[in-house]
């Protein structure tokens, strides 16, 4: 345990409080990991806390008891969150307690808590030794079971499973959580009444919902974590749209559905950003509502087919529908259909900006011959700052797809890349600006100051051989007569 975490339970104790390390802090001990950031659990009231700690310059604004500072752990910022026992009632809203009211016990406080691994708590003096090498043994504390469930894999709820997430339904969210953050299983009563009480989410505000899903995407197992989602029902609740996905079959060399393509090259993502992750995860989001099957003989399009063999109704050709499938333009539509969800669920500018822009430009195809300024442009669409994201997503949707991580064409691709990034790639990067113009035009500022700027950078775009001020000012001259 870390010298400050011992110091403050000291302090407590000390005082005559009863005070206990809770939650993923007690998680971490018991992996053989450092607590951080750790949550603690004490009989003292906030006023006591706040007293106690006022060296520490505490804040307490909240209604649920929470007295918080931040403590320097080995030349890091951490912050530590002390939170009187609550005992709480009822949940009308099925987000948050009516009231909450102290409790008089740790085991009052323990038996409110979501699931069994986190309702364990570290302190002094009850049952089993962690840590005896510190005066007076620090203990595992367990009164519901959760050291057994921890060692067999499990996330089950305190209680009744229906009556934790009657009281806050986003811990059905949060259950997926820790089991795609630890590799565990969600215990059967427990998944049982997450289906049956998935349309308590819709209660949840959406900002809530978003922070819980890119807690989903960022941990060691998201993809698993999204099939819990699915089996749920709960992503019905918030990303409809990948319903949509389940059964459209995909042709040509695309084994999988549109559903296990997207889920696969989540999977196989190798960017561990939760935003990037997510544009991974829909980035055919469009397929289905741009499906259609065309003739192989004579073009012609079709909507809907059904059948495993279809007879074309205008040249009479008999061929397998799989091998008709197309999904023309279906980053435009999923372009639409991204915005949509990311105003949804209310991300913020920067994400909404980075999700859209990836799902419309993950189709880039890229040949030998391009030129340097076909690069260039392509990077000025996709942005200097997303253009290694696009690059994560292609990895993950060709090993999404069963290829491999990369070929020669990729390489290249990237190889380009990395080349042209130090190039101009904005009006701003010129060696001459609006200034110039004004000087050698002997004009105020005004629309052709723009103009001209636009007509150089398109110059600059195509040889950037031409970023010298000798030439861009004689060209400047030149405009002024054409």
């Amino acid at each position: 345990m870390p010298t400050p975490l011992k110091k403050v339970m000291g302090e407590y104790l000390e005082a005559g409080f009863e005070i206990y390390l809770v939650g993923g802090g007690v998680r971490n001990l018991m992996m053989g990991k450092t607590p951080e950031n750790c949550d603690l659990t004490t009989n003292a009231t906030p006023e006591e806390s706040l007293e106690l700690l006022k060296m520490q310059s505490p804040f307490y604004n909240n209604d649920f008891g929470t007295v918080s500072y931040n403590v320097d752990v080995n030349g890091r910022e951490e912050l530590y969150e002390i939170t009187t026992y609550r005992s709480e009632k009822e949940y009308s809203d099925f987000r948050r307690p009516d009231n909450v009211s102290w409790g008089k016990t740790l085991e009052e406080d323990v038996t409110r808590r979501d699931f069994t691994v986190n309702a364990m708590v570290v302190g002094r003096g009850r049952s089993q030794v962690l840590d005896q090498r510190s005066e007076g043994a620090w203990e595992l504390i367990d009164l519901v079971n959760g050291l057994a469930d921890f060692e067999k894999g499990l996330i089950r709820a305190v209680g009744d499973p229906r009556l934790r997430f009657g009281e806050d339904a986003l811990r059905m969210m949060r259950a997926i959580r820790f089991a795609s953050k630890l590799g565990f299983t969600i215990e059967e009563k427990t998944l049982l009444a997450i289906e049956e009480k998935s349309e308590l989410l819709a209660k949840i505000s959406k900002e809530r919902i978003r922070e819980e899903f890119l807690r989903i995407l960022g941990s060691p197992y998201p993809a698993d974590g999204v099939l819990m989602l699915l089996s749920t029902g709960l992503i019905k609740q918030f990303l409809p749209e990948m319903l949509e996905c389940k059964n459209v079959l995909q042709g040509g060399h695309h084994r999988l559905t549109v559903l296990e393509h997207m889920l696969e090259s989540l999977r196989e993502c190798p960017s561990s950003d939760p935003i990037i992750r997510f544009a991974t995860l829909i980035h055919d989001i469009g397929k289905p509502r741009s499906q259609r099957f065309k003739c192989r003989k004579c073009g012609k399009m079709f909507r809907d087919l059904s059948e495993e063999m279809t007879t074309c109704a205008n040249c009479g050709f008999l061929q397998p529908t799989k091998g008709m499938v197309t999904f023309y333009g279906h980053e435009v539509v999923g372009e639409k259909i991204a915005k949509e969800i990311v105003e949804r669920l209310k991300f913020n500018g920067k994400q909404m900006e980075k999700v859209i822009t990836l799902v419309r430009w993950h189709m880039f195809a890229y040949q030998p011959d391009m030129t340097d300024a076909a690069i260039r442009r392509l990077i000025r669409k996709v942005g200097k700052e997303n253009i290694n994201d696009m690059v994560m997503l292609r990895i993950a949707d060709r090993k999404g797809s069963g290829a491999k991580t990369t070929s020669w064409r990729f390489m290249e691709l990237q190889k380009r890349i990395g080349e042209q990034l130090f190039e101009p790639m904005e009006i701003n990067d010129m060696v001459v600006n609006g200034r110039d113009v004004m000087e050698v035009l002997k004009v105020e500022p005004g629309p052709i100051i723009g103009k001209i700027l636009k007509e150089l950078f398109e110059e600059v775009l195509e040889d950037t051989g031409k970023n010298e001020r000798e030439y861009l000012l004689k060209r400047i001259r030149e405009l002024k007569n054409d």
